[in-house]
């Protein structure tokens, strides 16, 4: 029975745990160009904390963890942590997000090993334009780590494209066709004012609105709206009727979703983050290095829950997370 409920009546079923604050990839609306990640080994979580926390939120009811970053692959013997997750009892779903740079030698070991699904980033189609996004990434390993994880059966995958205009917004229809002649999923997903990389790539925001009439204009009546389950992301989501796909948006700033969040964040050094749009946190991994007992952290947690606010204000106030890292939150 799920015991993790916040002020505003919110059942929170889903933790996100970024594994690593590194990524190979620097996605210009996901850190600054100058920043660099300089954390230390020890200031991580090892895996068995990762384990002990997740198990702690299991026994409070979150049936869904998906494994973040930074680049999640990136972190080694990943394998071993995708294995212990998946032996704790009450977890249901275990998904990875990635940027699939490293899926061509990975996918199918991901898949023995807990993996049940995954979101893959891809901003772009054109290898010129995604070596511009990601300053420097490699469009066809990414590809070949799509095919990968498709061949050895790891489903559903769903594809993450941030929608920027001026940059990427003329793909929203060829990633469609990409996403349908693969028989993947999709999200068009917002720009956020997180950090200054974030509050920049807001001069590029392109809106719910905007990407639903271009979506609509290609596929009006093979639109069906799919209805959330209770542990789902935010997303609008719709299938398109003759395919196996279904298309969705992520509308963090024009269509706030907050009345129906079901997640909290734990990053790679331990902090359980509340809300992307809010500065309050709490270090679980100071909690359990001090050697205090799981009732004790289970308090501690609920008691953090009581502090997660009704919404975010990313269409008004940015101050509040202008020094945050996308990067470093597990998106």
């Amino acid at each position: 029975m799920n015991q993790i409920i916040d002020p505003f009546n919110r059942h929170i079923t889903y933790l996100r745990v970024s594994v690593t604050d590194h990524c190979n990839y620097r996605c210009h609306y996901c850190r600054d160009e100058e920043h660099q990640t300089h954390t230390k080994k020890s200031q991580v979580l090892t895996f068995e904390e990762i384990a002990k926390i997740v198990r702690l939120f299991a026994e409070l009811g979150v049936t869904k963890v998906r494994l973040t970053g930074g680049e999640p692959l990136l972190r080694k013997d990943i394998l071993d942590l995708t294995k212990m997750l998946g032996e704790i009892p009450g977890l249901n779903d275990i998904p990875l997000s990635t940027n699939a740079h490293l899926l061509p030698g990975l996918a199918s070991k991901l898949k023995n090993n807990g993996i049940n699904r995954a979101n893959i980033s891809i901003d772009s189609l054109d290898p010129v334009r995604f070596k511009e996004i990601t300053r420097d990434g490699d469009l066809e390993r990414v590809i070949k780590g799509i095919d990968a994880a498709i061949a050895v059966g790891i489903s559903p995958i769903k594809l993450n494209m941030v929608v920027m205009k001026g940059i990427n917004d003329d793909e929203i229809e060829s990633m469609t066709e990409f996403a349908i002649d693969r028989g993947l999923d999709l999200r068009f997903i917002e720009t956020m004012p997180i950090g200054l990389a974030g509050i920049e790539a807001v001069d590029r925001h392109y809106s719910e609105r905007d990407i639903l009439c271009r979506i609509r204009a290609s596929y009006g009546d093979q639109l069906l709206p799919i209805k959330s389950n209770q542990t789902d992301g935010p997303a609008k989501v719709f299938k398109i009727q003759g395919t196996d796909t279904s298309i969705g948006t992520i509308s963090a700033v024009s269509n706030s979703f907050c009345s129906s969040c079901n997640r909290v964040r734990l990053t790679a050094q331990g902090e359980l983050i509340l809300c992307l749009g809010q500065k309050d946190s709490v270090s679980l991994r100071d909690a359990l290095r001090s050697g205090m007992s799981d009732s004790k952290m289970k308090q501690l947690i609920l008691d953090a829950i009581t502090k997660k606010p009704e919404k975010h204000f990313f269409d008004s106030v940015i101050d509040n997370i202008s020094t945050s890292q996308m990067v470093e939150m597990g998106g």
